[in-house]
């Protein structure tokens, strides 16, 4: 899939990803990268970016890159378990996930997540998800 037909994926329904304002903005084989404001849609209550819309960035990055390296007419990818570490707060501007897969294999996948503040490039988030790449019937 190109970077048109994932942004059409994720975003064209009602979806988290859409209701955070998350797009993707770069997809190469090496990783998935996408962006999220640091707003009101995004703060906790004392105005800093929420540990929670950041872990919704991490993992929308790293099931859409799963999604990325199977074949989706014979195969899905779910996310098994999700851990984030939130190491710097943000207030306001935008931050940058890149997702890059640590294992593809055939039944799971796991994907790390680094989440940046766009304008310093400090980091703001470490996750790491495992996904069970499930056969369709």
């Amino acid at each position: 899939m190109t970077l048109e037909q994932l942004n059409h994926w994720v975003g064209t329904r009602p979806t988290l990803a859409d209701a955070l304002g998350i797009e993707l903005t770069a997809l190469t084989e090496e990783y998935l990268e996408g962006r999220m404001p640091v707003d009101g849609r995004t703060h906790q209550p004392m105005g800093l970016l929420h540990g929670g819309a950041s872990v919704a960035l991490a993992e929308t990055l790293g099931s859409v890159g799963a999604a990325t390296k199977i074949d989706p007419t014979k195969q899905a990818c779910v996310g098994l378990e999700i851990n984030a570490n939130h190491l710097k707060g943000v207030r306001d501007g935008h931050v940058i996930g890149r997702a890059t897969p640590l294992h593809v294999g055939r039944s799971t996948q796991v994907w790390e997540i680094r989440i940046t503040h766009e304008e310093t490039g400090v980091l703001v988030c470490i996750s790491r998800i495992t996904m069970a790449v499930i056969d369709l019937k």
